[in-house]
């Protein structure tokens, strides 16, 4: 399908509404147990999954954070690049700040210029 611009667009799996290129940079709490870090990728993954399509995603794994965040220095970072209808970045989004486990996250809209 293509759109006004001349692109390409994925549509929804349930057809009609066309799905959107997001990226979401999300810093989990460098404290926590590998396990309980991973869990926690997992369950965004999860989410994402159940809402739209995972395209890549991408763990940098422990930075140093360029100012201090709830006193901590350092956070693990994980990007994922994902499709989605328009409306789902607003509930993952309330979904991410519900999280204790994840201190920073950032949904970037990859097709708007």
């Amino acid at each position: 399908m293509l759109s006004a611009a001349g692109k390409s667009a994925a549509v929804s799996p349930g057809g009609g509404e066309k799905m959107t290129n997001y990226e979401l940079m999300f810093i989990i709490e460098s404290t926590l147990e590998d396990s309980v870090r991973d869990q926690t990728i997992d369950t965004v993954k999860g989410i994402i999954a159940e809402n739209g399509e995972i395209t890549k995603a991408d763990v940098w794994g422990m930075r140093k954070l360029a100012y201090p965040i709830r006193k901590k220095n350092e956070g693990y970072y994980v990007i994922v690049e994902f499709k989605a209808n328009s409306d789902f970045p607003k509930e993952l989004d309330r979904r991410l700040k519900i999280s204790d486990n994840v201190i920073r996250h950032l949904i970037v809209n990859k097709d708007e210029k």
